[in-house]
Protein backbone atom coordinates (compact mmCIF):
# COMPACT_ATOMS: atom_id res chain seq x y z
CA UNK A 1 0.00 0.00 0.00
CA UNK A 2 2.76 2.47 0.93
CA UNK A 3 4.63 1.53 -2.21
CA UNK A 4 1.60 2.24 -4.39
CA UNK A 5 1.11 5.65 -2.79
CA UNK A 6 4.81 6.48 -3.14
CA UNK A 7 4.83 5.43 -6.79
CA UNK A 8 1.66 7.38 -7.56
CA UNK A 9 3.19 10.45 -5.96
CA UNK A 10 6.33 10.08 -8.07
CA UNK A 11 4.28 9.60 -11.25
CA UNK A 12 2.20 12.69 -10.71
CA UNK A 13 5.26 14.77 -9.78
CA UNK A 14 3.73 15.73 -6.45
CA UNK A 15 7.02 14.75 -4.89
CA UNK A 16 10.49 14.53 -6.25
CA UNK A 17 11.61 11.94 -3.70
CA UNK A 18 10.49 8.53 -2.55
CA UNK A 19 8.05 8.57 0.34
CA UNK A 20 9.50 7.95 3.83
CA UNK A 21 7.04 5.05 4.13
CA UNK A 22 8.66 3.21 1.20
CA UNK A 23 10.91 0.24 1.86
CA UNK A 24 13.75 1.73 -0.13
CA UNK A 25 13.65 5.10 1.63
CA UNK A 26 16.08 3.95 4.34
CA UNK A 27 18.67 3.15 1.70
CA UNK A 28 18.48 6.67 0.31
CA UNK A 29 18.58 8.64 3.55
CA UNK A 30 22.37 8.78 3.80
CA UNK A 31 23.11 9.39 0.14
CA UNK A 32 23.08 12.74 -1.58
CA UNK A 33 22.68 11.35 -5.09
CA UNK A 34 20.93 8.01 -5.61
CA UNK A 35 22.67 5.64 -7.97
CA UNK A 36 21.77 2.37 -9.64
CA UNK A 37 23.95 0.26 -7.30
CA UNK A 38 22.25 1.56 -4.15
CA UNK A 39 18.83 1.18 -5.70
CA UNK A 40 19.50 -2.39 -6.85
CA UNK A 41 20.78 -3.30 -3.38
CA UNK A 42 17.62 -1.83 -1.85
CA UNK A 43 15.44 -3.75 -4.28
CA UNK A 44 17.25 -7.05 -3.70
CA UNK A 45 17.17 -6.69 0.07
CA UNK A 46 13.47 -5.74 0.10
CA UNK A 47 12.54 -8.73 -2.05
CA UNK A 48 14.70 -11.08 0.03
CA UNK A 49 13.00 -9.94 3.22
CA UNK A 50 9.51 -10.06 1.73
CA UNK A 51 9.90 -13.62 0.41
CA UNK A 52 11.35 -15.04 3.61
CA UNK A 53 9.41 -18.15 4.55
CA UNK A 54 8.26 -19.04 1.04
CA UNK A 55 10.64 -22.00 0.95
CA UNK A 56 9.08 -23.48 4.07
CA UNK A 57 5.57 -23.00 2.72
CA UNK A 58 6.64 -24.74 -0.48
CA UNK A 59 8.17 -27.63 1.45
CA UNK A 60 5.06 -28.01 3.61
CA UNK A 61 2.77 -27.85 0.58
CA UNK A 62 4.73 -30.49 -1.32
CA UNK A 63 5.44 -32.95 1.50
CA UNK A 64 2.28 -32.90 3.60
CA UNK A 65 0.24 -35.12 1.23
CA UNK A 66 3.03 -37.72 1.38
CA UNK A 67 3.17 -37.55 5.17
CA UNK A 68 -0.61 -38.04 5.23
CA UNK A 69 -0.32 -40.95 2.81
CA UNK A 70 2.39 -42.49 4.98
CA UNK A 71 0.02 -42.24 7.97
CA UNK A 72 -2.67 -43.97 5.91
CA UNK A 73 -0.32 -46.79 4.93
CA UNK A 74 0.70 -47.29 8.57
CA UNK A 75 -2.98 -47.33 9.60
CA UNK A 76 -3.86 -49.91 6.93
CA UNK A 77 -0.88 -52.08 7.89
CA UNK A 78 -1.99 -52.02 11.52
CA UNK A 79 -5.52 -52.92 10.44
CA UNK A 80 -4.31 -55.92 8.44
CA UNK A 81 -2.08 -56.94 11.31
CA UNK A 82 -5.06 -56.96 13.68
CA UNK A 83 -7.14 -58.85 11.12
CA UNK A 84 -4.49 -61.55 10.98
CA UNK A 85 -4.89 -62.24 14.69
CA UNK A 86 -8.68 -62.45 14.54
CA UNK A 87 -10.54 -65.53 13.41
CA UNK A 88 -13.14 -63.70 11.35
CA UNK A 89 -12.86 -60.51 9.33
CA UNK A 90 -16.05 -58.74 8.42
CA UNK A 91 -16.70 -55.37 6.87
CA UNK A 92 -17.92 -54.01 10.20
CA UNK A 93 -14.44 -54.67 11.64
CA UNK A 94 -12.36 -53.51 8.64
CA UNK A 95 -14.32 -50.40 7.55
CA UNK A 96 -13.84 -48.27 10.70
CA UNK A 97 -10.11 -49.01 10.84
CA UNK A 98 -9.57 -48.17 7.15
CA UNK A 99 -11.71 -45.06 7.53
CA UNK A 100 -9.56 -43.95 10.45
CA UNK A 101 -6.41 -44.52 8.40
CA UNK A 102 -7.74 -42.39 5.54
CA UNK A 103 -8.15 -39.42 7.88
CA UNK A 104 -4.36 -39.01 7.76
CA UNK A 105 -4.47 -38.55 3.99
CA UNK A 106 -7.30 -36.04 4.27
CA UNK A 107 -5.31 -34.11 6.87
CA UNK A 108 -2.20 -34.06 4.69
CA UNK A 109 -4.13 -32.86 1.66
CA UNK A 110 -5.87 -30.15 3.72
CA UNK A 111 -2.54 -28.83 4.99
CA UNK A 112 -1.12 -28.89 1.46
CA UNK A 113 -4.04 -26.92 0.04
CA UNK A 114 -3.70 -24.13 2.60
CA UNK A 115 0.11 -24.03 2.41
CA UNK A 116 0.13 -23.92 -1.39
CA UNK A 117 -2.59 -21.28 -1.49
CA UNK A 118 -0.73 -19.00 0.91
CA UNK A 119 2.52 -19.68 -0.94
CA UNK A 120 0.96 -18.43 -4.18
CA UNK A 121 -0.61 -15.40 -2.51
CA UNK A 122 2.66 -14.34 -0.88
CA UNK A 123 4.60 -15.03 -4.07
CA UNK A 124 2.20 -12.79 -6.02
CA UNK A 125 2.45 -10.04 -3.40
CA UNK A 126 6.25 -10.25 -3.58
CA UNK A 127 6.06 -9.88 -7.37
CA UNK A 128 3.82 -6.83 -7.02
CA UNK A 129 6.20 -5.34 -4.47
CA UNK A 130 9.14 -5.96 -6.78
CA UNK A 131 7.33 -4.28 -9.64
CA UNK A 132 6.38 -1.24 -7.56
CA UNK A 133 9.89 -0.85 -6.16
CA UNK A 134 11.44 -1.22 -9.62
CA UNK A 135 9.15 1.49 -10.97
CA UNK A 136 10.01 3.82 -8.08
CA UNK A 137 13.69 3.19 -8.67
CA UNK A 138 13.42 3.88 -12.40
CA UNK A 139 11.54 7.13 -11.85
CA UNK A 140 13.89 8.27 -9.10
CA UNK A 141 16.98 7.54 -11.21
CA UNK A 142 15.48 9.29 -14.21
CA UNK A 143 14.86 12.42 -12.11
CA UNK A 144 18.44 12.34 -10.79
CA UNK A 145 19.85 12.06 -14.31
CA UNK A 146 17.88 15.10 -15.54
Amino acid sequence: MFETISLRSLYTNNENKISPDSLIYNYLVNTTKPNKAIMNAALSDSIRVSTRGLTWLSIIASTSPFIGLFGTVIGILETFSKLGTQSSASLSVVAPAISEALIATAGGISVAIFAYTFHLIIKRKAYELSSLLSSQIDITLSKVED
